[in-house]
């Protein structure tokens, strides 16, 4: 279990902590207006009412210590930059921070955010990867270089296994799992020898033009 504080309970920031404390992480959710504060209350482990571009707010909150910070004011540039001073002043090493736009974003990592966080771009890339591609079920891009997609098995690949495919060598992606969709059972490190079939599913990574160029198959 972690200790978590989220700051600026929007949609993001109170879907973030809800989801966190779900999984079991011990969650201090803050936000300036009262009655987000109260909504949330019951499904975080504490929510409190306070302004956490204040270090002593923050201090007084016992966020000191905590494992990581999510600043999600994204709207609001001055707090989420001096939010996220506040909790580095605090010596939480881990922050991750909503940010609006790239100037944003290059401000709070000159200021030592550990991620920034584009919701709202991530969410359009993966859904105009996924109206594009008939095959296409969930699409990631984790960076500039690297995407993770889950997408159904071409039907030209039935019967056929990954080792035979060769995948790696002819499109430059690997696969990393295979979802068994008939039995709802993922498969880890995918036994190469055995058949695909119609109803599995693959997780793949790769870059995202060779992934753009694999969603394309029929």
């Amino acid at each position: 279990m972690k200790r978590i504080i989220v700051i600026g309970l929007g949609n993001f920031g109170s879907i973030l902590a809800r989801r966190l404390h779900q999984l079991g992480h011990d969650v201090l959710a803050i936000d300036v207006r009262a009655e987000v504060v109260d909504a949330l209350g019951p499904r975080v482990t504490r929510a409190i009412v306070g302004d956490a571009t204040n270090r002593q707010v923050l201090d007084e909150a016992g966020a000191e210590g905590a494992d990581a910070a999510v600043v999600a004011t994204g709207e609001n540039l001055a707090a989420s930059i001096l939010s996220l001073l506040a909790v580095r002043d605090l010596g939480i090493k881990n922050t991750f921070v909503k940010v609006r736009s790239e100037d944003h974003a290059r401000i709070v990592e000159q200021l030592g955010a550990t991620e920034c966080i584009f919701p709202e771009r991530e969410s359009a890339l993966g859904l105009a990867s996924r109206v594009t591609s008939a095959k296409l079920l969930q699409y990631v891009q984790l960076g500039a270089d690297l995407s993770l997609q889950e997408m159904s098995v071409p039907a030209a690949w039935y019967s056929k296994t990954l080792r035979e495919l060769a995948l790696p060598t002819k499109y430059r992606i690997q696969v990393v799992a295979v979802h068994d969709m008939l039995r709802d059972q993922m498969l880890p490190v995918p036994d190469p020898d055995r058949k695909l079939t119609q109803s599995d599913s693959l997780l793949v990574a790769g870059e995202p033009g060779a992934l753009e160029s694999l969603a394309s198959l029929s």
